[in-house]
């Protein structure tokens, strides 16, 4: 009787760690650089496509600015010309920066570069774009105008570049001007156009967001933060 309770008051003994393999290291190393090479495959990809659409992006906003320009014959041209310039310097810097990618577009490090300059590039061309509302339309200017000039741009940007970050970087800052001179010019109906433009901004935000969802497209974005 005594020699079992010793038995039972005994510790179990511990079971020795299992210890992995020099193969199964291996294995897992392997796995892990397979990872890490697809998703570096991945960016690189996503950041070429970009690099290949932001040229056209360059190109169309100066047409845009000339087309808005010829529709608002009311306004002083002088004011106009001014705001034309703004934005071809803006493009002409978007058109530069991709002149210079192109030389090496499928080293990771140089679309890295190229997307966050472009990152700060669409963010200085929104308020290029938006200032137009100031420079380029005339006061009393109606509501389907004021939303057409800050909207339909932005949504050839969305359209071009298919990223929703470069989306925002452009469409914030054109808002926000867009918005400031239907109150300050003022143009016609000034708080209704206001709101309406700041809603229609929004709006096509969201767009963007359901046709991601419901067509099952990724929303990485392309590395475009801000320096």
């Amino acid at each position: 009787m005594v020699a079992i309770i010793k038995f039972l008051r005994q510790k179990p003994e511990r079971l020795p760690e299992t210890v992995k393999s020099p193969v199964a290291k291996e294995k897992s190393g392997a796995i892990a650089k397979l990872k890490l090479l697809h998703a570096e495959a991945e960016e690189t990809a996503r950041l070429a496509n970009l690099l290949g659409r932001s040229g056209t992006v360059g190109i169309t906003l100066p047409v845009l600015a000339i087309t808005t320009m010829g529709l608002s014959i009311t306004m002083n041209p002088a004011p106009q010309m001014v705001w034309v310039l703004f934005v071809g310097a803006v493009a002409l810097a978007m058109l530069l920066a991709y002149r210079h990618a192109m030389k090496r577009p499928f080293e990771r490090a140089a679309l890295q570069d190229y997307a966050k300059d472009l990152s700060a590039i669409l963010l200085f061309a929104g308020f290029a774009w938006g200032a137009g509302a100031f420079l380029a339309l005339p006061a009393s200017t109606p509501a389907v105008a004021a939303i057409s000039f800050a909207v339909l741009p932005a949504g050839i940007v969305a359209y071009l570049l298919r990223d929703r970050d470069a989306l925002t970087l452009f469409l914030a800052p054109v808002t926000a001007l867009t918005a400031a001179a239907c109150l300050l010019k003022p143009f016609a109906s000034g708080w209704i156009t206001a709101g309406l433009v700041i809603a229609t901004a929004v709006a096509l935000v969201g767009v963007v967001h359901l046709y991601e969802r419901m067509t099952g497209i990724s929303s990485k974005p392309a590395m475009l933060s801000l320096p």
